[in-house]
């Protein structure tokens, strides 16, 4: 048998060169878990499972115990850093993380942070968790303030991504506490709190959320730079929202918005323009002018720099926008695409908002019975996930449809829907 962890690095590799998930390279022959565990090292493979992936991947056997070798890790690091824009240096870079065994901490952290980031952009969620998981491994060993708390915070907003809210908030509030505890610059903690505060809403824990709401504009926001302001006034936005007072959420969103220009920071800038349509969405009643108009400022450079994640976002949005205007047709068609799409990577949240539409769609479709069970299913995953802001939304769907269809708009105001099939 092939010694270990040197297989599994090996094996990583070569899958990822190959631009395959597990699923695709197990097929039927062996368990996602199984090819999980060997390429973290916890398994050692047999012989027939050494052959099986070798074929699965098409390469020979041996090429999976080939020796370690390659350019260092630190000179790989250097390459991707000075990188121009758009040039992807993930497999040199992985090759030299796996290969490059004498790298110093310091260097690794740098690569993985990187890795991560990618990762993150793109909406690979569970192997950003993996790689923050040994960024916290190594922030520890290595006792710096800063990378303990940039590792935790990314990890929490990783986990939320994921649904794992209970797992998230303890990422938080160590990297809060951290922050605090060294007094780390305004950057750093207002990071940190943000990051709880979005934790603490999906929670639906909005009294300790408004606290930290009150500290977080009382405290540091009047020393933060113009897109850290702009950031903690959309996570405040959120919180007035959730808390019902939606003129307070909207002046506090548009101030955020009128702080940011494109050229300050063009991704968060898109992102604060997507989060706006989708609060106006959430509105009640919903903002559709509003939305309609950030959605097209955010699809201008979507189309020309985003990434596919970024893509799924506007789609999804647009699904909603379009239930909102009354063309169903429309909403349906968007709904069925993207969650029948083998590579969605949209977050929790709004993977769960989406189906919850779909859900929506299928009783007023009058397919009443599996709407309602699609929405029941919906809340009590939510429920079991902790997340009771997500919870309450379906409940309040539910609610909301079923009156609309004991008392049914005008024939010709809903379109039909199909199956999604």
């Amino acid at each position: 048998m092939l010694e270990q962890p040197h297989f599994g690095r090996r094996l990583k590799m070569l899958r990822l060169e190959r631009g395959l998930s597990q699923a695709a390279v197990v097929g039927e022959g062996m368990s996602t878990g199984y090819l999980s565990r060997l390429e973290s090292g916890e398994r050692r493979p047999t012989p027939r499972a050494v052959t099986y992936l070798a074929q699965r991947l098409g390469v020979d056997a041996s090429a999976l115990n080939e020796p370690l070798g390659g350019r260092s890790l630190s000179h790989a690091l250097a390459a991707a850093s000075s990188a121009p824009p758009g040039t992807d240096c993930t497999v040199a870079l992985l090759h030299a993380l796996r290969d490059d065994e004498r790298a110093d901490l310091s260097t690794r952290w740098q690569a993985l942070w990187l890795l991560s980031r990618v990762d993150c952009r793109n909406g690979d969620y569970e192997e950003e968790r993996g790689r923050l998981g040994e960024l916290i491994e190594l922030s520890d060993l290595l006792a710096v303030p800063e990378l303990r708390v940039r590792a935790n915070v990314q990890y929490a907003r990783c986990l939320g991504a994921l649904g794992d809210l209970g797992t998230a908030e303890s990422a938080a509030v160590t990297a809060l506490a951290i922050a605090r505890e060294e007094e780390l610059q305004v950057a750093d903690t207002m990071t940190a709190l943000m990051t709880l505060i979005g934790v603490e809403t999906e929670l639906g824990r909005l009294d300790a959320a408004g606290r930290h709401v009150h500290e977080l504009e009382r405290d540091l926001l009047p020393a933060a730079s113009a897109p850290q302001a702009a950031e903690a006034l959309w996570t405040a936005s959120v919180v007035s929202h959730r808390q019902g007072d939606h003129t307070a959420a909207q002046d506090r969103l548009e101030t955020a918005l009128g702080l940011l220009q494109s050229r300050d920071d063009l991704e968060l800038w898109t992102r604060l323009r997507t989060a706006a349509a989708a609060a106006a969405l959430e509105m009640s009643p919903p903002r559709l002018d509003a939305a309609r108009r950030w959605l097209g400022e955010a699809q201008v450079l979507v189309e020309l720099t985003g990434t596919p994640l970024q893509g799924q976002e506007l789609h999804a949005l647009r699904a909603h926008l379009a239930f909102h205007e009354g063309r169903l047709d429309e909403a349906h068609a968007l709904c069925c695409a993207l969650l029948s799409d083998g590579e969605l990577r949209l977050p929790y949240r709004d993977r769960v908002r989406l189906a919850v539409l779909e859900g929506r769609l299928t009783i007023l479709d009058g397919r009443i019975e599996e709407g309602i069970a699609t929405l029941e299913r919906l809340a009590h995953q939510a429920t079991d996930a902790r997340n009771m802001d997500l919870a309450a939304h379906v409940w309040q769907t539910l609610a909301t449809t079923l009156a609309r269809v004991r008392t049914p708009a005008p024939r010709d105001a809903v379109a039909s829907t199909r199956r999604c099939r």
